[in-house]
C-alpha cells in the first residue's frame, strides 16, 4: 500500500510539473507571439502613413503622438477616430486621421486621411474595405491611381459644394457600375477636412498660444 501510495504521489507530482511546464512554455509563446503581431501592426500603420505623408516632412514619433474623438461632424456613425499629429522640430505640420466611411456599398470603408496645417491634402490611403471586385475595389491604390486625385485638394480647391461625385454635380469621377464607393470615399474625406478646419486649434493647442496677442 505504501509503495502503491508513494507511486500515486510521485505520479501526481510529475504531472503537475509537466502541466506547470507546459502552461509557460504556451503562455511564453502566445507572449512572444503578441508582441510580434503588434509590432507587425504598428509597422504597416506606419508604412501607410509614410503613404499619405512623406517621412522627411516629419521627425515625432506620430505613432505615439496621438488622439481618439467620436464627433458627429465625421460622421462615422459613432466610430471612434484616431488622429496621429505629424511635427517637425516641434511644430505642427499635419494631422492623419484613421477615419471610416461606415456606408460603403458593401460594408464599412476604413480610410487614411493626411491633412496639412494649411488645409490642404497630403494624401488619401484605403485601408480596408469590402467593395465589389472589379468596381468599386478602383478606390484601391492598387486597382486605380483614382485616390492620388485627392492630393494637393481642399476645401478652396474645389470649392467645397464641389466635393462629391461628377454624378451628383461634383468635380470626382466615379466608377463606371460603381457610384456609392467613391461618393462615399468623396464625402468622408470632405468631412475630414471640414473637422479640421473647424478643431485645428484642439488638436495643435500649441496653434491657439501662438495666436494670443502679447
Amino acid at each position: 500500500m505504501k509503495i502503491g501510495f508513494q507511486h500515486i504521489l510521485t505520479s501526481s507530482i510529475l504531472l503537475g510539473l509537466f502541466a506547470l511546464v507546459g502552461t509557460t512554455i504556451v503562455a511564453g509563446l502566445n507572449l512572444a507571439t503578441k508582441d510580434r503581431i503588434a509590432a507587425n501592426h504598428e509597422a504597416m500603420r506606419l508604412r501607410n502613413m509614410n503613404q499619405v505623408l512623406s517621412p522627411e516632412n516629419y521627425d515625432n514619433e506620430i505613432l505615439k503622438d496621438k488622439l481618439v474623438v467620436s464627433d458627429e461632424m465625421l460622421q462615422t456613425n459613432g466610430r471612434p477616430v484616431t488622429i496621429y499629429r505629424a511635427r517637425k522640430d516641434g511644430q505642427p505640420v499635419a494631422a492623419i486621421f484613421e477615419t471610416v466611411a461606415p456606408k460603403g456599398y458593401s460594408g464599412p470603408i476604413y480610410l487614411l486621411v493626411g491633412v496639412k496645417l494649411d488645409g490642404t491634402l497630403s494624401g488619401v490611403r484605403v485601408l480596408s474595405h469590402k467593395e465589389t471586385p472589379g468596381l468599386g475595389d478602383a478606390i484601391e491604390l492598387r486597382h486605380s491611381d483614382w485616390v492620388l486625385g485627392f492630393n494637393g485638394k481642399s476645401l478652396q480647391n474645389p470649392p467645397q459644394h464641389l466635393w462629391a461625385v461628377k454624378r451628383d454635380g461634383g468635380v470626382f469621377d466615379q466608377f463606371t457600375g460603381a457610384t456609392i464607393s467613391p461618393r462615399i470615399v468623396v464625402k468622408s474625406i470632405r468631412n475630414t477636412l471640414e473637422y479640421f478646419a473647424a478643431h485645428k486649434t484642439d488638436i495643435f493647442p500649441s496653434l491657439q498660444t501662438e495666436q494670443l496677442p502679447d
